[in-house]
Order: C-alpha cells, then structure tokens, then sequence
C-alpha cells in the first residue's frame, strides 16, 4: 500500500499564496503550542504538590525534574529528526506509506536504544549531585527520586517519536488532546500518593515520581492506540514489521538527529548555568530569576510550537523539490514567531508587576527585593522575548531543510561562547550581578538568531533549497 493518504495528500498541498499558507501553519502549530503548554503543566503538576511537603522535598523534586528534563528533551530532540524525514517522505509523495513507516520504525528503535545510557546517568543521579557540591541529604533525596522516574524515560521518548509523527501526518490535534488528558491524571495520581487519598498510602516525595511514571505510561500507551485505531493514521501501519531494521535511514536520522539533541541540550545546559551563577549572586537572585525566567518559558512555547511545525511546512516543500514553497513556509513562520514575541516583549514591558503577580504576593513587604529584581529581569526579558523567538524558529525552518549540524555550532558558540561568557563578565566582571546574567542571555539568544536568520537568509547561496521542480 503505498499510495498517498488522503489526510497526507491534504498536508503535502502546496499553498499558493502566503495567507494560505499562514492557514495550514496555523492549523498545525496550534495543537503544538497547546500541547507544549499543557506539557509544562505535567512537570509542574509534581513540583505543586510536593512544594507543600517542606522545601527540601521541593528542592529535590526541582533538581530531579530538571535533570530528567534536561537529558529527556535532549533524547526527544534526537528522535525528532524523523519529522524532517517523514516531512519530505510527503513531500515527495513517491511510495511515502512504506517510507514514513521506516522512518517511524526506526527513530522509536533508535529512541529505545539511545535510553539506555541516560537512564543508567539517571540511576546515579545521588552521586552526580553530590559532585557538583549540592547538599547532600537533598541529594540523597533526588537520588531516589529519579530511581523511580528513571522508569519513564523510554515512555517518554517514545511518546515523543509518535506524537512527532501523527503531527507530521497532518493530526497535530492527538497532541493536544493526549498532553491534557496527561496533565489531569497527573493531578488526580499526585494528589493519591503524595498525600495518600483513595485508598493509597501517603508516599511523600517518591509519590509524586511514581506518579509522573504513570502518567507518562499511560500516555505512550494512549499515543500508541491512536496510530493503530484513528482512521486516517492506521493506513501506514505503523507498527507493522516492527522487527525489521533499515539501517540506511536510522544512520540518517542519527546524522540529523544528534545535532538536535545537543543543540537543545546547550540550550537547555545554559539556562541551568545561569541558575548556578544567580546562586553565587544570592538567594533573592534565584528566586527572581526563577520568576522571570518561568515566564519567558511560558511565552517560548509559542514560538517552539511554531518551530515544531515550521519543520515539518518545509520540510515538505524541500521533499517535493519546490524552493519557492520552502521560502514561503519558512518566511511566514519567522513572522508569525518573531511577531507574536513581539506582542508578548511589549506587554511584558508595560506591566511587568502584573506578571511577577502571577507568582508572588505583590502586596508582601518580605517578597519586596525578590520583585523589585524580578521586575528588573523581565525588562530585559521584553528583548529576549524578540530574540528567543527568532532564533527557535529560525532553527525549526533550518531543519525542515534537514540542516542540523552548523545549526549546532552557531548554537554552542552563541548559547556558551557570547552568553555564558557575557553573563560572567557583566555579573562578576563589571559588578552588574543578576542584571548582567539576564543581559548576557539575552546576547547569546541575540547571536543566535542572528546568525542563524543569515543562514536561512543565504540558504540558496549555500546550496540547501531543494531544486525546483
């Protein structure tokens, strides 16, 4: 069966004008957006509850979300590359039900395997904390903490390969509709055993990781129904000789994938490092910073959604050889992200206490110095707004065009070189403190876009637009 479905034939159609394209991506990055957002609120869900169990459960519960985060989008990132491959499988339309197929197969093989040694990190994550100078009873805690939440790094990644995939396959809504059932079972497995409600034992901390375990299998499971019962996704047989390797296209999702995964992992390394400079400032810095930077992550899922979908209009127009659709999808997701940050920079600017209201009690003398630096920080958060925009989304186009790796090392030297490196020299150097961290961040998201908008900009120069047909 090799025929192009209909649900994919309707993805794969070219727009003839920007508007129409406008639409399709619209109609695509909206789920993403939603389903990014609520699966913010999945990770949150645990650190809610367990903040109510004492600051040592919530400082442990912190540091083992992030670093089960941290290296789980990096996994994610790496299986991603599939959507690229299948995009422009669509794209080409040629024999694209048994090419997609391969391409699913072999990025959920490759996210098994590549779980392996994370979860073995993970199993010692007691003892990578205590290198790193952290407390040790909050590290004895964090330890088993991830001893339990180990468990759900394949479901996780897999759970990412498959939503990736009906994304690209024209149903981004699964997406969606799976992460806020997710999100709901999170907090009815929390409340039972954290607590000890509906007949269950009150687990405390461990509670909340087994609870996150559940749900991350429960939604692996419910992605894993829909490919094989919705009506226009089971034409592919996914699962179908699932046994059967293809190493040719696994050797080209790794090419593409790594430099995903360690751009998102420096990306992600480097808001962790800014956390760790506050911390040398002072407790007040980490606290504001924590605010500002959790409000600018909130608005970052928009233009990541964006991206996400960005990806996959190119990288459709690149597998049907048509340069100028790529053009076009590319330039109208770079003005829908860059423009919606800018709405996002400018109402931050104007009331930025209305924001940080969100998350402290603005009328609390003893919240006073955390606000005042908060409101500081998100000042500059107004331009990072612009910045962090452009460059995700410049990224995801690069992508749809499956060019990953100079992406990766415009992003470790701007992430790292300039804004690692700007942030020590203002905080430390020039004496400027949590303001020179936050303004060092935003001169490695400023590189970064702008180096990457250059290279989007001389795509045809540099040889990556696919040849028109």
């Amino acid at each position: 069966m090799d025929v192009l479905p209909p649900a994919a034939a309707l993805t794969a159609t070219r727009p003839a004008t920007a508007r129409g394209e406008l639409g399709a991506l619209v109609r695509l990055a909206g789920p993403l957006v939603a389903a990014n957002l609520l699966q913010m609120a999945v990770y949150a869900v645990d650190v809610v509850f367990v903040a109510r169990l004492g600051a040592r459960e919530l400082a442990s519960a912190t540091l083992g979300v992030f670093l089960f985060s941290l290296l789980g989008w990096g996994l994610v990132g790496l299986t991603s590359a599939c959507a690229p491959i299948i995009a422009a499988e669509l794209g080409r339309r040629k024999h694209a039900v048994r090419e997609v197929r391969r391409s699913f197969r072999m990025a959920m093989w490759l996210g098994v395997v590549a779980c392996l040694p994370v979860i073995l990190i993970l199993a010692h994550g007691e003892t990578a904390l205590l290198l790193a100078g952290q407390d040790p009873d909050v590290a004895r805690r964090t330890g088993a903490f991830l001893d339990i939440l180990l468990f759900a790094t394949i479901p996780f990644v897999l759970s990412g390969v498959m939503r990736t995939t009906a994304a690209a396959l024209g149903r981004p809504g699964w997406a969606m509709a799976v992460t806020a059932a997710g999100v709901a079972i999170a907090i009815v497995a929390n409340w039972a055993l954290v607590f000890g409600h509906l007949g269950f034992p009150a687990l405390g901390l461990e509670g909340a990781a087994i609870a996150s375990l559940v749900t991350t299998i429960i939604m692996a499971v419910a992605f894993a129904a829909i490919l094989v019962f919705d009506s226009k996704l089971r034409r592919y047989r996914l699962f179908g000789r699932w046994w059967r390797g293809e190493w040719s296209r696994l050797g080209e999702i790794v090419k593409l994938g790594v430099p995903i995964a360690l751009t998102m992992t420096f990306e992600g390394a480097l808001f962790g490092g800014a956390a760790f400079l506050m911390g040398l400032i002072g407790v007040n810095e980490v606290a504001a910073h924590a605010v500002a930077l959790n409000i600018a992550a909130v608005a970052f899922q928009v233009p990541f959604g964006i991206a996400q979908a960005a990806t996959i209009r190119v990288g459709l127009a690149y597998g049907a050889g048509d340069a100028e659709w790529a053009g076009r999808a590319g330039n109208v997701a770079l003005a829908l992200g860059i423009g919606f940050m800018a709405l996002t920079a400018v109402a931050i600017w104007l009331a930025p206490r209305l924001f940080v209201g969100a998350y402290l009690d603005l009328d609390d003398p003893a919240n006073a110095v955390v606000i005042a630096l908060a409101v500081k920080f998100l000042a500059i958060a107004a331009a990072f707004q612009l910045l962090d925009g452009a460059q995700a989304v410049a990224a995801g186009v690069l992508r749809g065009l499956q060019d990953t790796r100079i992406p990766m090392v415009i992003a470790l030297v701007s992430y790292w070189g300039v804004g690692f490196g700007t942030a020590i020299l203002f905080a430390f150097q020039l004496g400027w403190e949590g303001v020179g961290v936050w303004l060092g961040l935003a001169a490695g998201l400023l590189a970064a876009s702008i180096l990457l908008g250059w290279r989007w900009g001389v795509r045809e120069r540099l040889g990556l637009v696919p040849r028109t047909t």
